[in-house]
């Protein structure tokens, strides 16, 4: 199996190359490709992951071009400069680095608001100049105001740690912060209106989506309080530039801190110039304990994945950790195996997919199980799908997909998947375990018990269960040449409906198809490859 082939288009610690190499992959470290697009063009092709920060933007022009690419590592948590939705449709992964820059960005966060009560660059500047202006720069105390967190994810949280540290009271507004978290943070959990009315200081700390886009706008900011200051360290675009321009220049907004604007490098700015803004270019993480850190996350994260299969901070792809990973390698397989049985036997439109997890597998990661067998029934019919684009497809042609977990009620086996594929013209079932030697077996189709093992090429046969059919089908075979490696029947009752399903040696033609269906007894039969 060749190596693995890293590309590192950005400037990333020699740590995290040399963390890479540890690993048995193969690094090119080439920081000078970021701002040179047409060389990356040229090259990505040879790359199996590529590790980048900021200056990289990956487009789907560039992934169209990364036929090998597999994984994509941002040393850092934005990703806004990778085309997410193009790289999932090609089933690339992409990671971030969300721990790597928290306390370097939350510390930040607090230090702006630290300059911007107490006017610190306006007076550091003046002072420098030689103007000894002590009774001009009149500020404000932190102790004891109300500080509004907008998004209380991890960066958030650390805010408001240290800002309950320093005697202010936190209040937070978050769609997914609950209710458990707030009250273990020590934070009032508040609406955006209720939050927006109360903070005497507001501290931004969400990604830039369409949902948060200028979530500070102008009809937004005119429901703080007057006076109120706020401070971006998060993204460009969650606040109306122009708009809060204008509320500084009313005096409505006392103050503003900005790590980060809309267009950067900010050459030219709304917010630039007014003597009651604060701004920084984009240093947020910018320490050398954050940039190592977030280097030698992505370059762990990217080797776990390549070398293990493990799957950490995957934006587009359920988390599965190294030491899940060789347990649920053989369940991975088995659910992959029996949606593609599924869908190999499925012609009309799919209009769901649900999933049933018996017994020990009910534990395990079935997040990730779940896309290896969605993957699996639509692959047939999308042959370069695979568990990274295999959700997104789904939801894109209103497949619905539903898990149902029931631990502990598998009595005939430790662990049983049950996959329904319902399509417009009927469902289809089958059911599967994982023995213990790892391989995947199938144990049950249409409701119907059988056993037998998944092999490159196999016929499934539907058919009565009278006398006969064994012994014609066997002579079909056996007359055209066709070799059988195993064959396992079963069925629902005697003299009721049976299946066959039987592994051979190579493909059957289609002529050899034929006449196994012109027996009396079959009602179907279809090939199934794996």
């Amino acid at each position: 199996m060749p190596v693995p082939k890293i590309l590192i288009s950005d400037a990333l610690s020699e740590a995290a190359v040399q963390s890479l190499r540890e690993r048995g992959l193969a690094v090119d470290f080439r920081p000078e490709l970021g701002r040179d697009r047409d060389a990356l063009l040229a090259c990505i092709d040879a790359y199996d992951g590529l590790a980048i920060r900021s200056a990289t933007r990956v487009t789907e022009k560039l992934l169209s071009r990364a036929g090998r690419l597999r994984v994509i590592g941002r040393a850092g948590i934005g990703v806004d400069n990778v085309d997410v939705a193009a790289a999932t449709a090609r089933g690339v992964v992409v990671m971030n680095t969300p721990f790597g820059n928290s306390i370097t960005t939350a510390e930040h966060a607090i230090a702006m608001m630290f300059a911007l009560a107490r006017q610190i660059p306006q007076a550091d500047a003046s002072t420098q100049a030689g103007r000894w202006e002590k009774t001009r720069f009149l500020g404000v105390e932190l102790t004891g105001k109300t500080l509004g967190i907008i998004g209380c994810g991890n960066i958030g949280a650390v805010v408001a740690d240290r800002a309950i540290g320093l005697r202010l009271r936190v209040v937070a507004y978050d769609p997914y912060l609950t209710p458990e978290r707030a009250t273990e943070l020590g934070v009032e959990k508040l609406d955006l209106e209720a939050l927006l009315a109360r903070a005497d200081i507001i501290s931004l700390h969400v990604p830039l989506t369409e949902r948060t886009r200028d979530i500070l706008s102008a009809e937004t900011l005119a429901l703080t309080k007057s006076g109120v200051r706020i401070v971006n360290c998060a993204r460009g675009g969650l606040v109306d530039e122009v708009a809060l321009r204008a509320a500084l220049d009313s005096g409505h907004v006392a103050g503003a801190a900005f790590d980060v604007f809309v267009t950067e490098p900010a050459h030219d700015n709304p917010l630039f110039g007014h003597p009651n803004v604060v701004c920084t270019p984009h240093l947020g993480a910018a320490t050398r304990e954050a940039q190592e850190n977030v280097a030698l996350q992505v370059a762990e994260q990217m080797a776990d994945y390549l070398v293990q299969g493990a799957v950490r901070n995957a934006v587009n792809l359920p988390a599965i950790s190294a030491e899940e990973a060789p347990r649920l390698r053989p369940f991975v397989a088995l659910a992959e195996k029996l949606g593609s049985f599924l869908g190999q036997l499925t012609d009309a439109p799919v209009r769901g997919i649900r999933l049933t997890f018996e017994g020990a597998v009910a534990e395990m990661n079935t997040r990730a199980l779940t896309a290896a067998a969605v993957m699996g029934v639509l692959r047939p019919v999308l042959p370069g799908i695979n568990m990274v684009s295999a959700p997104a497809i789904a939801r894109e042609r209103g497949i619905v997909v539903e898990a149902v977990t029931r631990a502990g009620s598998a009595p005939d086996y430790e662990s049983v998947l049950r996959i329904t594929v319902d399509a417009e013209d009927m469902p289809r079932d089958a059911a599967g375990t994982v023995f213990h030697d790892g391989k995947p077996r199938l144990i049950e189709i249409r409701s119907i018990p059988i056993d037998a093992a998944f092999s490159a090429h196999m016929l499934y046969v539907r058919n009565r269960d009278e006398p006969g059919f064994i012994g014609r089908f066997g002579s079909v075979l056996g007359e055209a040449g066709v070799n059988v490696a195993t064959f396992n029947l079963g069925r629902d009752a005697r003299g009721g409906n049976a299946i066959c399903l039987c592994a051979v040696d190579a493909p059957v033609p289609d002529d050899v198809l034929e006449q196994i269906a012109a027996i009396p007894q079959v009602k179907w039969v279809r090939p199934v490859c794996f």
